[in-house]
């Protein structure tokens, strides 16, 4: 990283630590803040081992989010998609994409069982922020779908998925949302008990797996937390329920098979064919990964002062695409060791609250073939986030803040597109004003882009968002709501310079770098509605973009890999969720009886090229969910529909329905530090693929996967 770029990051670093070091003060009694966007309006949950009496360094009680979170009123313009507890732990993947796939408007990348990334609404990459508690996941996992993403999902507490305005204070570009992953490696509350424990054990069947997670919280002194954790998850082949090879490809390398035996390479042909026969197993589909981390906070009454390590390894094998050579294990070695800083002032003023967050990320990995390393990628990354909280002044709220990154990005090997320095800087605003049974909400962003490739022109992108909602509730159970967002986004430096061979991607990518800013503007509409019986929610959206930036295949193979071309062109995204649950029975010991739901679809088009790539179909769920003190159970069916809708050179996806289940048992009741929970997914072992993954002709999902999971918090 350059000495100015490293030099300014740690001067903001700094200055921010120096701004946020809290008084040294005994404890002052503060009454609760009021609902924020980080932290209201969540429901609590029975059996939670954490003291809901005492306040964090915020002043904020607890939030304890023990399932999927359906109407939430946290936003009251665009409620977030929550999920936490139980339905966290029985969704448990090294991947955050695999952990959200089922969510609804998330689909999953699905490169590798190894390298999953979300898809929020047909968008993925760069649109899509990953974030672990506001920063960045400062990796490399938006450069290219075969990069894992560096968060250690095994020891997070609860996962956001956002979209409208609130998204402006992380990106100036709303239109895919963001992921907000929390965890408590900076203590926020010194623990009421000297020592806390959360684990996490589980074991699935399909590839083998087992995922082990554990975190303690110590009470060092009445002002002093401390917070381990570690992780360890290992895979083998993944197991599917049929054929590896899709049937449109099957019949595309069928010809050449019949080339190459004409042409007398029956080597070639034979090495083809065995790829076209796989069935059962995926090869070179395996994983493991561990994870280390630790954090020590002082909190008082006048705020706190935290810090953190972690440090994150991640291998995995790339599936083969079928071909004439000898089949190629190409697997990646990813590793991160990353810092954190978080540091607030309770300041008691117009300005309520002041904290600052730093983070620094040395990342690099390693595509590796056949056992020998070749092309290594690394990135070094600062980002910083000052935010002052204003006090409620009767019914207005709200947030402002600046925001500072730098990424030094390095590829060593495989001339695949030049290093590159990427700055940002950006200041935002939030403020919600609630007026009776309305509320109204603006949001603003402006943000600055410098990319400066090695030996290349340096290309500045000056970008300018905004965002606008109200709510209605006509009465208590009810909300109405519209949005609307203007968005702006810097094309990626892989976006402009990339051109050349990608060994784990197996295709050629070119950008281009006369790109231009690409624009979006978005309108959301929805519906919520809760009662005691019933909750739901609807959701309806429409974006539009000019210059919008694509990978579109060419139909042109160069060494045998399928060309992408960067384009830059108009496009629209229409799209709908919708989910409920209702109880149909209820007892009055506690026990109920529901029905649930759910469906989302997009609809994505490009100007003069037609359908948009990877884009998910319509997929629609239903289930029967029964609930008591010491019991759980839940059986679902989830049909994906038949994929026509795709961009040239891309194959259709078939549609099919997954059947899944699961038992959860609390020994000690409701309340008790145990449960245990039977799963299992794709009951019915049915061949499926992913309309939005690159590698789906050759890559389907696993098959049969019975899991096993315990979680522990005493």
């Amino acid at each position: 990283m350059p000495k100015s770029s490293l030099a300014a990051g740690c001067a903001l670093g700094a200055g921010l630590f120096l701004a946020t070091a809290p008084a040294h003060a005994a404890p002052a009694e503060r009454a609760p803040l009021p609902a924020t966007a980080g932290s209201a309006g969540q429901p609590q949950a029975a059996g939670s081992q954490i003291d809901t009496t005492q306040t964090d360094d915020a002043g904020h009680a607890p939030i304890v989010v023990t399932g999927r979170l359906i109407s939430g009123d946290r936003d009251a313009i665009v409620a977030p998609v929550v999920i936490g507890g139980e339905d966290l732990a029985r969704r448990a993947a090294a991947q955050i994409g695999s952990v959200l796939a089922n969510l609804p408007g998330v689909s999953t990348s699905g490169f590798a069982p190894g390298a999953s990334r979300p898809v929020l609404r047909g968008f993925d990459g760069p649109r899509v922020q990953i974030l672990t508690d506001g920063i960045g996941s400062l990796d490399a996992s938006s450069v290219s779908a075969d990069h894992g993403v560096a968060i250690d999902t095994l020891n997070v507490e609860q996962i956001d998925v956002l979209h409208g305005p609130e998204v402006l204070l992380y990106a100036a570009d709303p239109a895919g949302g963001a992921v907000n992953a929390l965890d408590r490696r900076i203590p926020r509350r010194v623990p009421s008990k000297p020592v806390a424990l959360n684990a996490l054990a589980a074991y699935g069947s399909a590839a083998d797996s087992v995922n082990l997670g554990g975190a303690v919280d110590l009470a060092l002194a009445p002002r002093l937390a401390a917070h381990l954790d570690a992780s360890y998850n290992r895979a083998g082949d993944v197991r599917i329920g049929g054929e590896v090879v899709s049937d449109p490809l099957r019949a595309r390398l069928q010809d050449e098979v019949q080339s190459l035996v004409a042409a007398g390479d029956m080597a070639g042909a034979a090495n083809l064919s065995a790829g076209l026969d796989a069935r059962g197993r995926l090869a070179n589909s395996w994983a493991r990964g561990t994870t280390f981390g630790a954090g020590l906070a002082f909190i008082d009454g006048g705020g706190s002062l935290g810090i953190s390590v972690e440090r994150l390894n991640s291998d995995y094998g790339i599936p083969p695409r079928p071909s004439a050579g000898m089949p190629e294990r190409v697997a990646l070695s990813l590793r991160q060791t990353r810092y954190d800083l978080r540091g607030s002032v309770n300041l008691g003023g117009f300005f309520d609250r002041l904290e600052a967050r730093v983070a620094y990320g040395d990342y690099t990995h390693a595509e590796i073939a056949n056992g020998i390393a070749g092309t290594r990628f690394f990135n070094a990354a600062i980002e910083s986030r000052l935010v002052l909280t204003q006090a409620r002044h009767g019914s207005w709220r709200g947030e402002s803040g600046v925001q500072f990154s730098t990424r030094n990005f390095r590829i060593v090997g495989e001339p695949l597109l030049p290093n590159s320095i990427t700055e940002r800087f950006a200041g935002f605003t939030r403020q919600q004003l609630s007026l009776g049974n309305l509320d109204l909400e603006g949001s603003l962003r402006g943000e600055h882009v410098a990319v400066a490739p090695k030996a290349l022109p340096a290309r500045g992108f000056n970008l300018f968002a905004a965002g606008a909602g109200l709510a209605w509730h006509p009465v208590e159970s009810v909300t109405l709501s519209l949005s609307a967002t203007h968005g702006e986004r810097a094309p990626s430096a892989e976006e402009l310079y990339v051109d050349g061979l990608h060994d784990a991607t197996q295709s050629y990518e070119r950008g281009n770098p006369a790109f231009r800013i690409e624009r979006s503007n978005t309108v959301e509409t929805g519906l919520r509605y809760h009662s005691d019986r019933f909750a739901g929610a609807f959701t309806a959206y429409a974006t539009d973009f000019s210059n919008f930036i694509a990978p579109v295949p060419t139909g042109d193979r160069i060494e045998g890999a399928p060309v992408y071309q960067y384009v830059q062109l108009p496009a629209k995204f229409r799209g709908l969720e919708a989910e409920g649950s209702w109880k149909a029975l209820a007892w009055d010991d506690g026990r109920s009886l529901s029905l649930e739901g759910a469906v989302d679809y997009v609809h994505a088009q490009l100007a003069a090229q037609g359908p948009a790539p990877r884009i998910p179909p319509l997929r629609a769920r239903g289930g029967l969910t029964f609930e008591s003190a010491r019991f759980g159970a839940n059986v679902e069916a989830i049909v994906h529909a038949r994929q026509d809708r795709v961009t040239t050179y891309e194959t259709k996806v078939d549609g099919y329905t997954l059947l899944n289940a699961n038992l959860t048992w609390r020994p000690l009741g409701k309340d008790g530090a145990l449960a245990l929970i039977l799963s299992g997914e794709n009951l019915l072992d049915k061949v499926g693929r992913l309309a939005t993954s690159e590698t789906r002709d050759f890559v389907p999902i696993a098959g049969r996967d019975i899991r096993l999971t315990a979680t522990l918090k005493i």
